[in-house]
């Protein structure tokens, strides 16, 4: 396992889902109320991963304009059956459990379509669906049941399933309880996999924290009954030293060289206590060995992150922004003129700020835990700048416009700022996320960032900002960080992006 890179797909990539054809894989994971939603990276040798498109392309395949933080695309499950992928997600807090479809895993993929519950009254409530198909191709979505409206809101069914019909995209009967688990909290990201005649039910447990871990069952039909494994759980993280903690949500492929594999979720936290995940949940990748009493044994996840990388982006008029860039409830295109200012990416903006739902941001996930960004950005006709977000509440910026320079960290409702007059145009912004000193041995921090900007070749160093405020146990968020380009008023242009990081 030392061999393949972990995380196996960096940054902000949580709840992944694997499947293989004819030796190529494809990877989807969750983007929650970011578009475009759903990315899938593709890979022949498990090392190499390529994002070749997403699934939510257009308005209205995800009806994440309006959600809540925190809701959107929660969890896909990718398979392939007859030609066809296939993905199953709940669409949380907007359109509810999707099932989408496509011939080729790069896109276009339909619309989707809501599976809906035996009365045909809305759709099945629940999470994390998966899809599986009996040797009669019967259809099975297996799910976690925790509803998300109404007045039993919050509430936890356990690991729940319903066949359904995919012509009508109606379940032919209420959901069914399954297995649900040990006993640890929030059962859910359920598997079913066919082996050797037997069905297996893997699912998460122990919340999607530090307790986090992967179970399974086993029966001889999708249906159950199922038999708990006896060495349960799989595989955690929990109460150890392992770099790599909140491993769980996980699911299982045969790798290149016919070995098993088990893809999952994990962070990568620093400090004392290795209490703060800067990039939030990201996917990795695991060995999985069937022992000779019929069970799999999932290994330990290794840390093994990639060389550093650089990134260095012009724009033009002719060449669209790449797969990586994603706005908040919305679309990059929403956002991002290419045409205006040939050589240059304009936002425009419309009364928003950071502290909005849906503001005029455009960005690229940090997936580095030492990450440096330069952006060169023209705020003559205009304020904007360029932030880490998290979400709503907490983001961290360099802004320009209006007279002045000021370095901005908004924590949950409590702002702190530094600011440098400047009454020029064109200047270069920068936010360096740097490993802590130790004190006494050890850090207090997963990093501190730097707020700089410089203006006629002078750098004007603003503020530095504890790192932990941007983890996602301090945010609590199911996202992770975002770095990109703003505007709150009138217009700006960037020119140039530059990124460069490693994991050291």
């Amino acid at each position: 396992m030392t061999s393949l890179y972990n995380p196996l797909i960096n940054g902000f990539h949580p709840d992944p889902s694997v499947v293989a054809i004819d030796g190529v894989y494809y990877l989807a994971t969750s983007t929650f109320e970011y578009l475009p939603g759903i990315p899938i990276h593709r890979s022949t040798d498990f090392e190499s991963w390529e994002l070749i498109g997403h699934v939510a392309t257009r308005p209205g395949q995800l009806a994440v304009e309006e959600v809540p933080t925190a809701g959107g695309a929660w969890a896909p499950t990718i398979r392939h059956r007859d030609g066809v992928f296939h993905l199953v997600i709940t669409d949380a807090m907007g359109r509810g459990m999707l099932h989408f479809t496509a011939t080729d895993a790069a896109g276009p993929w339909s619309d989707g379509d809501l599976i809906r519950k035996a009365d045909g009254s809305g759709s099945v409530d629940g999470i994390d669906p998966d899809i599986a198909w009996d040797a009669e191709g019967t259809a099975y979505i297996t799910f976690s049941g925790l509803l998300l409206g109404g007045e039993q809101a919050g509430q936890h069914l356990g690991i729940q399933q319903v066949k359904v019909d995919l012509d009508s995209h109606l379940a032919f009967e209420e959901p069914r309880s399954l297995w649900s688990g040990t006993g640890g909290g929030f059962p859910e990201a359920p598997h079913l996999y066919e082996v050797d005649g037997r069905w297996y039910l893997m699912i998460a447990e122990g919340g999607t924290e530090r307790g986090h871990g992967i179970s399974i069952a086993r029966g001889d039909s999708p249906e159950g009954p199922f038999e708990t494994a006896p060495q349960n759980p799989l595989v955690t993280a929990r109460g150890t030293t392992r770099p790599v903690q909140n491993t769980g949500h996980g699911d299982l492929v045969i790798g290149p060289d016919g070995d098993w594999l088990c893809v999952l979720l994990g962070v990568r936290p620093r400090s004392m206590t290795r209490a703060f995940s800067a990039l939030g949940r990201e996917t990795f990748v695991t060995s999985v060995r069937w022992q000779a009493d019929g069970w799999p044994a999932i290994d330990p996840v290794l840390l093994h992150p990639r060389p550093g990388t650089r990134v260095d982006i012009r724009f033009a008029p002719d060449r669209e922004l790449d797969g990586e860039w994603i706005a908040v409830r919305a679309l990059p295109a929403a956002h991002a003129d290419l045409a205006a200012r040939p050589g240059w990416m304009t936002l425009r903006a419309d009364g928003s700020t950071l502290d909005d739902p849906r503001p005029v941001f455009v960005g690229r996930r940090q997936e580095h835990l030492t990450n440096a960004v330069t952006v060169t950005i023209d705020v003559a006709a205009g304020v904007g700048g360029l932030a880490v977000r998290y979400d709503e509440r907490f983001h961290v910026e360099v802004e320009a416009g209006g007279g002045e320079i000021v370095g901005r960290t908004s924590i949950g409702g409590l702002v702190q700022e530094w600011h440098a007059p400047f009454d020029g145009g064109t200047l270069d912004l920068h936010l360096e996320s740097r490993k802590p000193e130790a004190a006494q041995g050890f850090p207090r921090t997963s990093d501190v960032f730097h707020l700089a900007a410089t203006v006629d070749g002078e750098r004007v160093e603003l503020g530095e900002v504890d790192g932990r405020f941007l983890s996602s146990e301090t945010a609590e968020s199911f996202t992770g960080r975002v770095i990109g380009v703003y505007a709150v008023a009138g217009e700006i242009a960037v020119e140039r992006w530059f990124a460069e990081g490693d994991d050291d």
